[in-house]
């Protein structure tokens, strides 16, 4: 008979009930990151299109975590934001003074008051780690039988990081910081994380214990280590293989690391499901951008924000596209920017184009090489292929937008709208001064400067008369004038 409290993890493992124990996060982000040489703390620099210290919580999440509480210090409101203010599922403690990564943790003692599961401890600097790193962590503590679980990784220079020093049995001992460690610990390469796993009921009367007798005068989460150990208490290491996704960010360096990191694994994980990237060493996709099957990515493309790419579109080199929704089927071509946009399915935009916040392009509408477009609803089949400036209009279907074209929709104090409806003809370098309507079907002249309504069908002009000057060169051209001065001469 199959055992009632056996269930299988989602990467397939078999675990019973008690490994299924609630478990709480606490994100440590309250410090400033001097390193970074930044007057905004490290934790709100951005990485592939979300604060640091966001990352960190959503592996949290991803992990099976319900619920999350943030130390906050430094710049405590920009920092509760960047994490999501307002969320229920998000509590705050505040570290008034930052005294160390163990006076932090005690920072939210009242937060967690009367909890009984498995505390995840996170430093809130390590925006590369993954949902399945943690779940397989929680799994080698909940295994491991021990109140304290952390997470290690070896790397060649260690320089910076606390050291994890194993007895002769091979269990950790203790870990001691840079700056407080013997040459022969500072040799040590297997290094801590800032990555635990400790039972609630081991954590709040042992870290109280802990003193700030060591070089920074700060209390160290990592004696709890050396407490538990002398209670009598095992602490299980996890030796996480890939350094590069647990070491936490302290310099601009190492951020530009991390940013490289969760681009490629973006990369990556799109080319898994059918995107074709032509060179994911340069490009950089955010981590909430969606994009279809069978799209193709260029060189050097930035996707950034709240972007989603449909199938079979294409984006090409060097184009940057920022919270805007591209249809299936749509080229972008090279070096176009779009901001804000919402482009139907089967367009074409560009070379060289801008698309500014609230530009819609309905189906099959081409805007081409130069053309600037904001706040403007371009109609199914319209097209603007050169050189042109649309702002604050509402064009319809089939509509022909000639090179040289420009809404006057300013006139130094308040934005005006242009209203172009269906299957009007603009004609060449013409202006079009907003307030302004062009009915259905309308003709505009090349070279006007429209300031009245268009009625439909109609036929509107405003050119100055052309008047030719017979032989006016030949009286008064470049050669005749040199004629004149050779005689004064």
């Amino acid at each position: 008979m199959r055992d009632p409290t056996l269930s299988v993890t989602p990467s397939g493992r078999a675990t019973t009930a008690a490994s299924r124990r609630e478990v709480f996060a606490l994100i440590l982000a309250a410090g400033q990151g001097k390193r970074m040489v930044s007057r905004w703390s490290k934790l709100l620099h951005p990485l592939a299109g979300r604060p640091m210290v966001r990352h960190v919580l959503e592996a949290a999440r991803g992990a099976g975590v319900g619920r999350t509480v943030v130390v906050i210090g430094n710049q405590a409101d920009e920092v509760r934001r960047a994490v999501g203010d307002g969320d229920k599922r998000i509590g705050f403690a505040y570290q008034k003074d930052q005294l160390g990564t163990g006076h932090a943790v005690l920072s939210a003692e009242r937060q967690l008051a009367g909890y009984q599961g498995d505390i995840l401890i996170l430093n809130g600097d390590l925006p590369a780690l993954r949902s399945e790193t943690l779940r397989d962590f929680l799994q080698f503590h909940r295994s491991s039988a021990a109140p304290l679980s952390l997470l290690t990784t070896v790397i060649p220079d260690p320089s910076g990081y606390g050291r994890v020093i194993r007895n002769y049995s091979g269990d950790v001992s203790r870990i001691v910081e840079e700056t407080d460690a013997a040459p022969e610990e500072r040799a040590t390469q297997e290094i801590n994380c800032g990555i635990y796993c400790v039972d609630a009921a081991r954590l709040w009367k042992p870290l109280k214990r802990a003193t700030a007798s060591n070089a920074q005068g700060e209390i160290y989460l990592t004696d709890l280590i050396e407490i538990l150990r002398r209670e009598g208490h095992k602490v299980a290491a996890y030796r996480h293989p890939d350094p590069q996704e647990v070491l936490g960010v302290n310099t601009r360096r190492e951020l530009s690391a991390a940013g490289r990191a969760l681009y490629r694994r973006k990369a990556d994980a799109l080319m898994a499901a059918g995107v074709s990237i032509v060179d994911p060493e340069t490009t950089y996709i955010d981590v909430e951008v969606t994009v279809g099957p069978d799209a193709i990515i260029e060189p050097n493309v930035m996707l950034l924000g709240a972007t989603t790419v449909g199938r079979d579109a294409e984006i090409g080199a060097g184009s940057r596209i920022t919270d805007s929704q591209i249809g299936d089927g749509t080229a972008v071509l090279s070096y176009c920017v779009i901001t804000g946009a919402r482009i139907g399915r089967g367009c074409r935009i560009g070379p060289f184009a801008h698309l500014r916040p609230e530009t819609v392009l309905e189906e099959e509408a081409r805007v081409g090489n130069f053309v600037e477009i904001k706040k403007t609803r371009l109609g199914r089949g319209s097209k603007a292929n050169h050189l042109t400036y649309l702002g604050d209009a509402e064009i319809g279907r089939k509509v022909n937008v000639g090179a040289g074209t420009i809404t006057c929709n300013y006139d130094g104090v308040t934005k005006h709208r242009t209203i172009i409806e269906d299957e009007v003809f603009i004609g060449s370098d013409t202006q079009l001064v907003a307030p302004v309507r062009v009915r259905r079907g309308a003709f505009i002249g090349a070279g006007s400067t429209i300031t009245k309504d268009v009625p439909s069908y109609a036929l509107a002009l405003s050119r100055a008369r052309q008047e030719n000057k017979e032989d006016w060169v030949k009286r008064f051209g470049p050669e005749a004038r040199g004629k004149v001065r050779d005689k004064e001469s």
